[in-house]
């Protein structure tokens, strides 16, 4: 991996990988950077993906990992969408 790539355009993925002791925290901290920093055009979900097969099967007890996996299935389910205007009153 190139640090800065398409699917890691800060290099945030991959020097969480190499941080000793690094926290599940810290490791959701750096993911939210990371998720900030794609472009628009970006497929959030595919680009995870690419993250965990490039990384995942080198480091399955890695909390950035586990993170990455967290995102996928969030990015699978389904949002609640609406506000104020969505709700019935009484």
């Amino acid at each position: 991996m190139i640090k800065g790539d398409a699917h890691d355009p800060k290099g945030l993925i991959f020097e969480s990988y190499r941080i000793d002791g690094i926290s599940k925290s810290e490791c959701r901290t750096i993911f939210l950077d990371w998720a900030l920093s794609l472009p628009i055009e970006n497929d959030t979900g595919k680009t995870i993906s690419h993250l965990l097969t490039q990384y995942g099967p080198d480091n399955p007890d890695h909390p950035m990992t586990e993170v990455l996996n967290e995102g996928l299935v969030s990015m699978a389910a389904p949002r609640r969408r609406g506000g104020w205007r969505s709700r019935t009153r009484n």
